[in-house]
């Protein structure tokens, strides 16, 4: 019974064992691939130094940061089209123009071409040709790199097409951006 009694505990004691080695093995994981995200969340922010390493919570301080400061640029930018677009049909209006004459507000389109391009359409009347040359800044400003351009006319509108390159791990954000804007 003694021998017995033995080998009862030491079934016992085996799964214990196995199950904190599964936990021990489980947590190293989980904390690696924190570590990878972290590290991916700190090369997206533009004070990113791969020679100098920030403790974790200064990442994280830093990273929130970024986003409100990028909060607030959509939102600055939008409140510049919102007034743009308002100062535009407010001098039509004044300059004698009636309501059938008066144009539609440009539209733009954003489309992902897949491989981190991005396609932007932009149309709009003759009078807003300096729309497109807003998006290019916008865009040169944010570090995307214009691929291409171009421009055409149909009918009594402008029609502007460009392709932009961006960084895929940042392709989401600057969809939300410029359907912001």
């Amino acid at each position: 019974m003694d021998h017995h009694h033995q080998q009862q505990q030491q079934q016992g004691s085996e799964p214990s064992t196995t199950t904190k080695v599964e936990r021990k093995i489980i947590e190293r994981n989980r904390r690696n691939k924190m570590k990878d995200l972290y590290s991916k969340l700190n090369s997206l922010l533009p004070s990113y130094s791969p020679t100098e390493v920030l403790p974790l919570p200064d990442q994280i301080d830093e990273a929130v940061k970024y986003i409100k400061s990028l909060e607030k640029k959509v939102k600055m930018a939008k409140e510049k089209k919102e007034r743009l677009l308002k100062g535009r049909n407010n001098n039509k209006r004044s300059r004698g123009f009636d309501e059938k004459n008066i144009t539609k507000s440009p539209t733009i389109d954003v489309h992902e071409m897949g491989n981190s391009l991005l396609q932007v359409v932009l149309t709009c009347g003759f009078e807003n040709k300096f729309l497109f040359s807003e998006i290019i800044r916008i865009l040169h400003e944010e570090k995307v790199e214009v691929v291409s351009a171009n421009s055409s006319s149909h009918g009594d509108s402008m029609i502007h097409v460009l392709h932009a390159e961006i960084p895929s791990a940042l392709q989401q954000l600057y969809i939300y951006m410029i359907q912001k804007i």
